[in-house]
């Protein structure tokens, strides 16, 4: 299927590893230009590996989503290399983990700011341009906490909450001017992150990594996670004129994981 991203430019947030690079890969795969930016020099690295492998044009930024200025200059780079945005994927990592009792409202607003705040500051960075275009897509990467709330995790079972409210609201304001908003929902897809909290289950329950894996496994009825390549397809395709009239959705990428009555 041709997607319709030949020459089209998109701005991957929290693109040097994970769910963000590979979408980002995905993206240039499919012929857009892509603009990267994450925090570290991991993102320069991240994009020539990517340019590289398919001689796509590929622009890294390094940015802090939690820094107003930041995004500012993320987009201002993205817009004087390449001249417009036709895509926003707005990805950033989660908010630490907790119950609400040892939680305090320090740890809200550091939340707030970015789980929250960046996709609201990205989008007043990029809609006004997209209203220019007459055109747009914005997808925003949350998690299927939306649905199924998990212990011991509040800011993230609230916050996402907050953020799909934003992306509903936003696609009823922006359809109108031709600007698609939708998000992606993921459950378990196997990362570096992912791989880490394994491995630190099993040094606190005195298994292996692979055994906690296949727990979590067992809960989904595909039995397995998702991987990056999966979730990159099904985000560049929701993000792309492929799916033109897709709109205002919350796509769960979640392996059958959350039971939803029809």
């Amino acid at each position: 299927m041709d997607l319709g991203l030949k020459d089209k430019v998109a701005l991957v947030t929290a693109a040097s590893k994970g769910l963000g690079k590979a979408t980002a890969r995905e993206f240039a795969r499919e012929g857009a230009k892509v603009a990267m930016c994450a925090r570290s020099e991991l993102i320069e690295v991240a994009a020539k590996e990517i340019s590289k492998e398919t001689g796509a044009d590929v622009l890294a930024v390094r940015g802090d989503l939690t820094h107003a200025d930041d995004i500012e200059n993320v987009v201002a780079k993205t817009l004087e290399e390449f001249g417009r945005i036709d895509i926003l994927f707005n990805n950033a990592g989660g908010p630490k983990p907790g119950n609400f009792l040892s939680l305090d409202a320090k740890d809200w607003e550091v939340a707030a700011n970015l789980t929250l705040m960046s996709a609201v500051r990205l989008c007043y960075a990029v809609v006004p341009k997209m209203v220019e275009q007459g055109e747009g897509s914005i997808v925003t990467s949350q998690s299927y906490l939306i649905k199924q709330p998990l212990d011991n995790l509040i800011l993230s079972n609230a916050l996402r909450l907050a953020v799909i409210g934003f992306i509903k609201s936003l696609a009823n304001e922006l359809g109108p001017k031709g600007i698609r908003v939708n998000s992606i929902n993921p459950a378990w897809t196997w990362t570096e992150r992912v791989e880490q909290l394994m491995a630190d289950r099993a040094a606190r329950a005195g298994t292996t990594p692979e055994e906690e894996a296949a727990k979590i496994s067992s809960e989904i009825p595909l039995r397995r996670m998702g991987t990056v390549e999966e979730f990159a397809r099904a985000a560049v395709w929701l993000a792309s004129p492929a799916a033109s009239f897709i709109h205002g959705h919350a796509l769960m990428f979640d392996g059958g994981l959350v039971q939803m009555p029809l």
